[in-house]
């Protein structure tokens, strides 16, 4: 898989609807990696590197939870107003 790695970007509608979901990677067989959620069970990520995962998951993630709520499925999971300033974690690989 040769997909280039993007950051989903931060718009106004994301900074009023925000989610904090953990992300499990793991390495599949053919050596590519998987990305799911245990907060959003249909999340699938798969990609050729772990980076490329974590930089994919936030607009995956984001396009899930959009598709859901037109279909009227509630995802399960706690939405967070994001204030500035916040905290997070960085990955360096």
């Amino acid at each position: 898989m040769t997909t280039k790695a993007r950051p989903a970007p931060i718009t106004s509608s994301i900074l009023q609807s925000s989610y904090r979901l953990p992300l499990t990677i793991a390495r599949v067989e053919d050596g590519s990696y998987l990305g799911t959620s245990p907060a959003l069970d249909r999340l699938l990520v798969q990609a050729d590197t772990p980076q490329e995962v974590i930089a994919l998951a936030p607009g995956i993630a984001k396009a899930l939870i959009e598709a859901m709520l037109e279909k009227g499925i509630k995802p399960s999971l706690a939405v967070e107003k994001l204030r500035f300033p916040f905290d997070t974690q960085v990955l360096v690989i």
